[in-house]
């Protein structure tokens, strides 16, 4: 889609920062699915899988880190607005070439929830990279993208 024919929602009629106005929206639920990769040599992903990162379980680790964040959303992105989640799932599984982390958010509310799905992945990833960081040199993460959003 060509941006300069869609309208900013999140500037005033100067072309300053402003938070949306959603008190005029119905409440709905709303659900968002984010995922994304870090990347691993083959044996940090043993290590993962033995439980040997000297950091601790980084899986659990992991996916608590991104329940949390996803919490914080609206304290770290400016804009955002701080929302009633309802639900927070995150999972971290061992892939072929490293880790898949997936951030399901729901709530009932008048925005949605992907920025906090978004920010949960992100934040997960970047906690295995944190205990991983030691041992492996080479880390990618990639693909973080949201899978999709619904409101009923």
């Amino acid at each position: 889609m060509d941006i300069s024919k869609k309208q900013l929602t999140h500037t005033d009629e100067k072309g300053r920062a402003s938070m949306v106005d959603v008190s005029g929206k119905p409440d709905q639920i709303r659900e968002a699915t984010a995922s994304g990769i870090i990347l691993l040599q083959k044996e940090t992903l043993e290590l993962i899988q033995e439980n040997k990162i000297k950091k601790g379980d980084v899986l659990t680790v992991a996916e608590i880190a991104g329940i949390q964040a996803a919490k914080k959303t609206s304290e770290l992105i400016p804009l955002c607005h701080p929302l009633q989640i309802s639900k927070i799932n995150v999972t971290c599984s061992l892939v072929k070439k490293g880790i898949e982390a997936v951030c399901t958010v729901k709530c009932t509310g008048q925005t949605g929830v992907e920025m906090e799905a978004l920010t949960g992945v992100n934040i997960a990833l970047l906690t295995i990279y944190d205990m991983c960081k030691a041992v492996d040199k080479s880390m990618v993460i990639s693909d973080v993208r949201l899978l999709k959003k619904t409101k009923k």
